[in-house]
């Protein structure tokens, strides 16, 4: 977009207002993730691939495929550039992605299925992932080696009772920034913090009596927040975990806001951070709408209204006021934003902009009738006058000096922070071969060899009266687990 056709005003807006676009590739999208640039969209479909969205054009950049046909694709972590990209599924693979070309750089099998897998902030070749039914892991990919990291709450460890130990299972698992430390939540609402160097646990606490869901921390590290099946999402603040004289007694993780809806009293989805770490989102279970609170007073200070299904995973982008969710039922992607009427008048001066009708006021000789020849000789003479290229206005020199002066100063102060943020970026190669970013579910066989792009009217009628539905329970501790997300995802 260019910056100076847009209003000022909504530049400095900080929260989505309404629904701007939506995406769709072959599958059923059911886990999203925004790349720390912010140029790509990451999302997981049930049948076991993986669409690369470009966020420039909206399209498809990449697509990929390894994990099993028909088994859904359960969490995506990018790496800080860009180029790696690691999926987990309930095929009990982890699948380590090389996007400079597409490849499988490393697939590991776990020997369960995986809720969840992260990568090391600062080293690629790492990650955690929480299994079903069995101790979280550590995993180095270029050897394959796991390592079994500890599950039963700091508080338990000196308990006897094997059977009640048993009962703790971890459902999801995430790294602090530097990767020295992981945070892991429990069946048993149990939150602990973990030193990966030694896999000991170091702290835990019991934040509520259900099953934790989803751990997401914000950009800078020192912000968590905790969605677990209690319908409450609570927000904490880290200490400095890489403080070397921090005692594993003084670690404090209090409860700083607890957002529920005490009316309706839903249950949400997905939870995320915003960008700065200043909002708190929530997807609703059974409901079409994106809750989004204020962390500061803890006040809802709004609701996204979109499509009519529920939605299932939320992600905010890592730098603008965009807020990507999956339709449960369709599987289509929505995103949200923030609409920037263009004005024309920052380029054309002499351009007026009305806000409703005016009366225009003709002069008395614009419109009058001319005789073709005088036109014609009005047409000839132009044409011989001698335009002087040459001869330069000292004032009009020393003005566009000054303003290019002035932009030269802005355009070097852009590059030196955008040159900060993305030194060391990856960027994706552009798919040339079209043929792969096209949608399966748009095109249509109509003979051999022989498709066609099928009718979005359809579509269109989908995507505005779809009705929301849910499905899947589950009993048992580590199976409520599982039941929470199929009946999110409406498998």
């Amino acid at each position: 977009m260019n910056l100076p056709l847009t209003d000022p005003a909504l530049l400095a807006q900080d929260i989505p207002e309404s629904l701007t676009a939506r995406l769709r590739s072959s599958g059923q999208a059911v886990c999203l993730r925004f790349s720390h640039a912010g140029d790509l969209l990451a999302s997981g479909t049930a049948k076991g691939t993986i669409a690369i969205f470009d966020l420039e054009t909206n399209g498809v950049a990449r697509k990929l495929t390894g994990h099993t046909p028909g088994r859904t694709v359960q969490s995506l972590s990018w790496e800080r550039r860009g180029r790696y990209l690691l999926s987990s599924s309930i095929d009990y693979k982890v699948i380590l992605w090389d996007l400079r070309d597409g490849s499988r750089v490393r697939t590991l099998n776990l020997g369960a299925p995986v809720y969840i897998a992260e990568l090391h902030p600062l080293d690629h070749r790492r990650c955690v992932a929480a299994l079903y039914n069995y101790r979280p892991v550590l995993v180095d990919l270029d050897p394959g080696t796991i390592h079994p990291l500890p599950t039963r709450p700091r508080d338990l460890a000196s308990d006897p009772d094997l059977k009640a130990a048993s009962k703790h299972f971890t459902t999801v698992v995430a790294f602090t920034p530097d990767g020295a430390h992981a945070l892991t939540g429990t069946t048993k609402g149990y939150l602990c913090v973990i030193r990966v160097a030694t896999r000991e646990i170091l702290y835990s606490t019991r934040l509520c009596s259900k099953p934790i869901l989803l751990l997401r921390l914000s950009a800078s590290g020192r912000d968590l927040l905790v969605n677990a099946s209690d319908t409450i999402i609570r927000t904490l603040r880290l200490p400095d975990l890489s403080n070397p004289n921090l005692r594993p007694d003084e670690i404090r993780l209090d409860v700083e806001h607890r957002f529920q809806d005490v009316v309706n009293r839903l249950s949400w989805n997905h939870v995320a951070f915003s960008s700065s770490a200043d909002y708190v989102m929530a997807s609703t279970l059974m409901n079409h709408d994106i809750y989004i609170w204020e962390r500061g007073h803890g006040s809802l200070v709004k609701i996204l209204e979109g499509p009519r299904e529920e939605l299932g995973a939320v992600e905010w982008h890592p730098t603008r006021p965009v807020v990507a969710a999956t339709g449960v039922e369709s599987g289509r992607i929505y995103l949200w934003g923030i609409h920037t009427p263009q004005r024309w008048s920052a380029l054309a001066p002499d351009f007026a902009e009305v806000e409703e009708n005016v009366e225009y006021v003709e002069r008395e000789d614009e419109f009058d009738i001319h005789p073709e020849e005088e036109v014609r000789k009005r047409q000839l003479d132009q044409e011989d006058e001698e335009v002087d290229v040459l001869t330069v206005d000292d004032e009009q020199l020393l003005r566009e000096g000054a303003m290019h002066k002035d932009t030269l100063a802005n355009m070097n102060g852009s590059a030196n922070k955008e040159g900060e943020a993305q030194a060391g970026v990856f960027r994706m190669p552009v798919l040339l071969d079209m043929g792969e970013s096209d949608s399966e579910d748009e095109m249509v066989a109509i003979g051999t060899g022989q498709f066609r792009r099928k009718s979005t009217a359809m579509d269109e009628a989908d995507f505005w009266d779809g009705d929301a539905e849910g499905g899947g329970e589950g009993d048992g501790e580590a199976n409520e687990v599982v039941g929470a997300k199929r009946q999110r995802r409406g498998d």
